[in-house]
């Protein structure tokens, strides 16, 4: 009978430590596991983050744009207690190759209203044809609220001829050769707005022709100009 009882102890004991050891086992194995999961999704988390930086760093070397402070005004409001100061910024953001947009942004301080109008700005750029990449095709007016602009096109040599708000918009656009007037008012809030309403409404000879379904030459000719083979074959907007 001694036997027999040894004979089935013996293995019982032998199950458990094994047992003890498959459970360590496993129990080291999971935590390692789990560990592993966890360090290769942060392993991918950090190299998307990786990738989207690179994204947005490539982005922004790629594209070299023009930003301008336009003006920058301190606001406040009134609350319980007091008043709360902050500041209001307009920024023009530029390529200088045709494209150009505007922005405000307020904050409580000047960097970080200056960074929310450059980002409002950068949104909201519009396109807008050049003529030799230079100067307009032609002239053009514009008015939001009590300003009102009127923009012409120039020879070249001529220069920028504005000042304040209009100046630091054609600036960013490229723009070399124009002669601009402002009337009604000196807001720089109003004068942007005409003046991107005059902008939107430029239109280039290979978009009307376009638009007509002739050819540019055909456009140029009748304005009795003689070298409309040429002229044509200029234009490149």
């Amino acid at each position: 009978m001694a036997d027999e009882i040894n004979t089935t102890e013996a293995p019982v004991e032998a199950q458990d430590a094994a047992g003890q050891e498959q459970g360590n086992r496993g129990g080291r194995g999971g935590r390692g596991g789990r560990g592993g999961e966890r360090g290769e999704r942060g392993g991918r988390g950090r190299d998307g983050r990786g990738r989207r930086d690179d994204r947005r760093n490539n982005e922004e070397q790629g594209e070299e744009l023009i930003e301008k402070l336009v003006h920058i005004n301190r606001v406040s409001k009134t609350v319980k207690g007091g008043k709360r100061f902050g500041f209001a910024a307009l920024v023009v953001v530029g390529d200088g190759k045709g494209r150009v947009g505007f922005g405000h942004g307020k904050a409580r301080e000047v960097p970080e209203a200056i960074s929310k109008a450059t980002a409002s700005a950068k949104k909201a750029m519009i396109r807008v044809p050049l003529k030799e990449g230079r100067t307009l095709h032609h002239d053009g007016n514009g008015h939001f609220g009590a300003g009102r602009v009127t923009v012409r096109s120039a020879p070249q040599g001529t220069g920028i001829i504005a000042g304040g708000p209009m100046r630091a918009i054609f600036e960013s656009l490229g723009v070399a050769d124009v002669v601009t007037k402002s009337v009604g008012t000196s807001n720089p809030y109003n004068m942007i707005r005409a003046t991107f309403e005059a902008l939107g409404e430029q239109t280039s000879p290979k978009s009307v022709a376009q638009r007509r379904g002739k050819k540019i030459a055909d456009l140029l000719g009748r304005g009795g100009s003689q070298t409309a083979e040429a002229d044509a074959a200029a234009v490149t907007e």
